[in-house]
């Protein structure tokens, strides 16, 4: 892989497997680490503090983000995620290649403000809708309710997918990994 540091900005609408695709990107690749993001939303079951996401509350997000801590903040179904400044910076400044699993408002921020380091973003994208909403239905974490927020904010992103530099469409997990690794080539 390149030996110039860089961030690779991963998106996709939720439900589109980022997180699997992350995961298994991060085993095959050593030379890549995934910056862990901040958020304010309860942990899923399985999910651990320190490994899946930073949960932190409301107030400590806020007081972070006054603080400049986030290189990237957004706000996505009710909740806040951010992404540490100097975790990134720490790593990118190592020569080490940090991974984002942020979305479509993160990644407009790192383009806007983050010039002084290079940028692969790759936006993820489903086979098609139905298949996103059985990938939704089968996570059984959501309402339907839920779902039907989540499919209608799945169409909006998907209509920014030309702001990235890559489309990959994951039709299955080791197929977007492959073609994910020779975009990072």
């Amino acid at each position: 892989m390149n030996t110039q540091p860089k961030l690779i900005i991963i998106s996709a609408p939720s439900g589109c497997g980022k997180t699997t695709i992350v995961k298994r990107l991060l085993e095959r690749n050593k030379n890549l680490i995934r910056s862990i993001s901040y958020t304010t939303r309860k942990p899923r079951e399985g999910e651990q503090g320190g490994r899946d996401y930073f949960f932190v509350s409301e107030k400590e997000f806020s007081d972070k983000k006054k603080q400049g801590f986030f290189l990237e903040s957004a706000s996505v179904f009710s909740c806040s995620y951010g992404t540490s400044r100097s975790f990134v910076m720490d790593h990118v400044s190592k020569g080490i290649n940090v991974v984002l699993a942020i979305d479509v408002q993160g990644m407009k921020q790192l383009h806007q403000n983050c010039k002084e380091i290079p940028v692969v973003s790759i936006f993820i994208m489903p086979p098609s809708i139905e298949i996103l909403r059985q990938r939704l239905e089968s996570r059984m974490t959501e309402t339907k309710q839920q779902i039907e927020d989540r499919l209608k904010i799945a169409k909006q992103e998907m209509a920014e997918k030309s702001l990235y530099d890559h489309v990959v469409v994951n039709q299955e997990v080791e197929q977007a990994v492959q073609e994910i690794e020779e975009i990072i080539k």
